[in-house]
């Protein structure tokens, strides 16, 4: 984890609600990503952690909030401006399966380089804009001429990430960018996001359910729940002392998590079916500690610089907790 502080924020979201129609996904969500730092976005399958990286690029419909890249609310832009701003490639999308998103018709040059030529930049130049990002990632020009298929699953998730940094990017969103690879290859990956993010001065948001794979190289973590943030800080901070008690579920539960660091967090038992009366925090029929103050929802409220919680009872439930 980095201990550089960082102060250039690049993603900036507020109050942000994304919805497809009567169901709600995000409700006021706020995040903000910075230039050279990791961002992970934590949270169970259903969470809403794929929808808010498509709402940043606009594949999703956003019904309130604001983002904005740059100072540039993206939500504002219209016609000419916007196709303008997608071509620029300032935002970047790094997929789960490098096989399903690249075609596998094309060769290596041609996946990497088309941004390039979406985005205008000339043949001479987009050339040697190829060969600078296959060796950023570390894979040797002479796999330039190959398909996918003739990959193995890292290189082709090495040419997914030489493709999403080929337009210099400001912010790479990677959803579960290693989740299909094996321990060897994911490893590999992880590292390169790290050394990307400070080379390139890059502002990285690593969406995962695998707190293990978060903790080598977050600065920073937020805990998404479906559709609300319920805490965000300091990787640090939220993998060894969660303040929500969802947070601490999620790393006592984790399989992948350093048994070392799953030992330390404590481990809830959770109520049954119907223990919990219904509230307006989403988290209370799950939650060991509700009670009557969860009738209102808990808004986030800081706990520590750059940290913040929203549960009513964090952290005292930890006082709670058998002895």
């Amino acid at each position: 984890m980095s201990t550089t502080t960082r102060t250039s924020a690049v993603l900036r979201i507020s109050g942000l609600a994304v919805g497809y129609g009567r169901t709600p996904v995000l409700t006021g969500v706020d995040l903000t990503a910075r230039a050279g730092e990791v961002l992970g976005l934590i949270g169970e399958t259903g969470s809403g952690k794929t929808t808010l990286a498509k709402a940043v690029v606009g594949l999703a419909p956003v019904t309130a909030g604001r983002i904005t890249v740059d100072g540039r609310e993206l939500g504002a832009l219209r016609g000419r401006d916007l196709r303008t701003a997608r071509r620029s490639g300032a935002v970047q999308y790094l997929f789960q399966d490098p096989l399903r998103s690249l075609d596998p018709d094309l060769t290596v040059a041609r996946l990497v380089g088309e941004p390039l030529a979406v985005a205008g930049v000339p043949r001479a130049e987009r050339d040697g804009r190829v060969h600078e990002a296959l060796e950023l990632v570390g894979l040797d020009r002479a796999l330039a001429d190959r398909t996918p298929g003739r990959l193995s699953g890292g290189q082709r998730q090495r040419v997914s990430l030489a493709r999403a940094i080929v337009t210099r990017p400001r912010l790479l969103l990677a959803d579960e960018p290693v989740s299909a690879l094996d321990a060897s290859n994911r490893n590999h990956v992880l590292r390169l996001l790290d050394r990307l993010r400070r080379e390139l001065d890059l502002a990285v948001v690593v969406i995962s359910h695998d707190l293990d794979s978060l903790s080598g190289i977050a600065d920073r973590i937020a805990v998404l729940y479906r559709g609300r943030i319920v805490e965000q800080g300091p990787a640090e901070a939220v993998l060894e002392r969660p303040a929500h008690p969802y947070a601490a579920l999620l790393g006592a539960s984790s399989p992948s998590l350093d048994p070392s660091r799953r030992a330390a967090l404590p481990l809830l038992r959770t109520p049954g079916p119907g223990a919990a009366a219904p509230s307006p925090c989403t988290f209370a029929h799950r939650c060991p500690f509700a009670d009557a103050s969860c009738g209102t929802l808990p808004e986030p409220r800081p706990l520590a610089e750059d940290h913040t919680v929203a549960c009513h009872h964090a952290p005292d439930w930890r006082a709670r907790l058998p002895r």
